[in-house]
């Protein structure tokens, strides 16, 4: 079974992209869903978010959630806003946010090889989100939502994808004004023939994000192989909705920390406890750790820099030297008494897009007591710590710019 195959993707009506494109599901509160379909009776949001078209107390994961979202999809189909490729494509896609540029290939990947680790994990999921995201592929007999993999960069196929990049795009839209999202199709069989062949030759893919949508393709499809007598290799259920980015172009940004409180101390006992294992020095201006093992910490309407002594890092265990890993096992955890921050209350994220405002402001507000801000984890980092099949502490990477949901979307009949 290949790595990669093309497949008859279902995608927006020529001209109908803009109406369509929605930010990821993930990434917004049933509130801001709403806001966001006000006017826009075709945004993707109808089908990724369908409670935004149901009373706003209904339950997100109720069954009328998942049968509206196919309504809504047939809807679509009907009025000719969606249409679908007659034939397998592969599809480029290219992302612009600012100076900063990737390229990719949007293809169906091989459940198989994600259930042997040739797509490799760094995340572990909650059953409630993958529930979800089973129901909702099932209600759409579709995937919708595409997941982030990343390729260790390869010449050949970067020459391959900024060949086609230099046609006309079928689509060319910006997303809230900020973001550039450009798709190119590639039906040319000889074409798809050397960008296959390319992927296959690549040991591994690595999943960046989407380990939900990921897990719950695989189960799927398992539980589609066991209903089914004689099933073979080609049924559309074997491959997951995918878009494939090279490493050295993925953006992560900080995934920076909040703190409800400082776990029974005052402040002077919290930055005495602090100062064993780091140097802490105030600062004048908010801090932007520029290195590993740097923090800010942002506390009583002061920053302060922390720096790591350099012996506390396990140089030779790929999880345990993340930043992440770093700030949790010699401060949030000793110090401020958060064992799990999975599922612990008392504490929260801020993705590094909102900056270090974004993140002072919940303190000053007194909704948190104190913040940090860490060094983004890199790619080389997530890419060793799937390598050596172990797990990232949650909340590791924040990627930006994000794809956009119903650009392409994979049908399973």
């Amino acid at each position: 079974m290949p790595l990669i195959k093309p497949f008859t993707g279902l995608r927006p009506a020529p001209g109908r992209a803009a109406e369509v494109a929605a930010p990821p599901y993930d990434v917004m509160s049933a509130d801001e869903a709403r806001a966001m379909v006000a006017g826009r009776p075709w945004s993707f949001l109808h089908i990724s978010r369908p409670e935004v078209d149901l009373p706003p107390d209904t339950d997100p994961y109720a069954p009328e959630v998942y049968a509206k979202a196919r309504e809504n999809l047939e809807g679509m189909l009907a009025e000719g806003v969606l249409e679908r490729d007659p034939t397998p494509c592969y599809y480029v896609y290219r992302l612009t946010m600012g100076e900063h540029v990737q390229t990719g290939l949007v293809a169906a990947a091989s459940v198989a090889a994600y259930d042997a680790d040739r797509i490799k994990k760094h995340e572990f999921t909650r059953p409630v989100k993958e529930d979800d995201r089973v129901r909702q592929i099932d209600a759409l007999d579709a995937q919708t939502g595409p997941v982030f993999l990343v390729y260790r960069a390869t010449p050949s196929i970067d020459d391959l994808l900024n060949a086609v990049s230099r046609q006309p795009p079928v689509v060319d839209i910006r997303a809230a004004g900020q973001v550039r999202h450009e798709i190119w199709v590639v039906a040319d069989e000889g074409l798809i023939r050397l960008l296959s062949a390319a992927f296959e030759a690549l040991p591994a893919l690595y999943v960046a994000d989407g380990h939900h949508r990921s897990a719950a393709a695989s189960r799927v499809a398992a539980a589609r192989k066991a209903a089914q007598a004689g099933y073979g290799d080609k049924e559309a259920y074997n491959y997951f909705l995918a878009v494939v980015f090279p490493h050295n172009q993925m953006q992560i940004m900080d995934y920076n920390r909040l703190v409800k409180d400082l776990h029974g101390l005052d402040k002077d006992e919290f930055l005495s406890r602090v100062a064993v294992p780091f140097r802490v020095e105030p600062s004048a201006t908010p801090v932007k750790p520029a290195r590993t093992a740097e923090f800010g910490m942002y506390l009583d309407g002061a920053w302060y820099r922390l720096t790591l002594d350099p012996g506390r890092i396990p140089w030779d265990d790929p999880v345990g030297r993340l930043d992440v890993s770093l700030l949790q096992d010699n401060l949030i955890e000793p110090i401020l008494g958060i064992i799990d921050p999975r599922r612990d209350e008392r504490i929260n994220f801020v993705g590094g897009i909102r900056g270090l405002e974004g993140l002072a402001q919940p303190v000053d507000e007194g909704r948190y007591r104190v913040a940090f801000s860490l060094f983004p984890t890199r790619m080389t980092e997530l890419m060793a710590v799937a390598d050596a099949g172990e797990v990232m502490p949650p909340k590791s990477t924040w990627f930006e710019p994000k794809l956009a949901d119903g650009l392409v979307s994979h049908v399973l009949d």
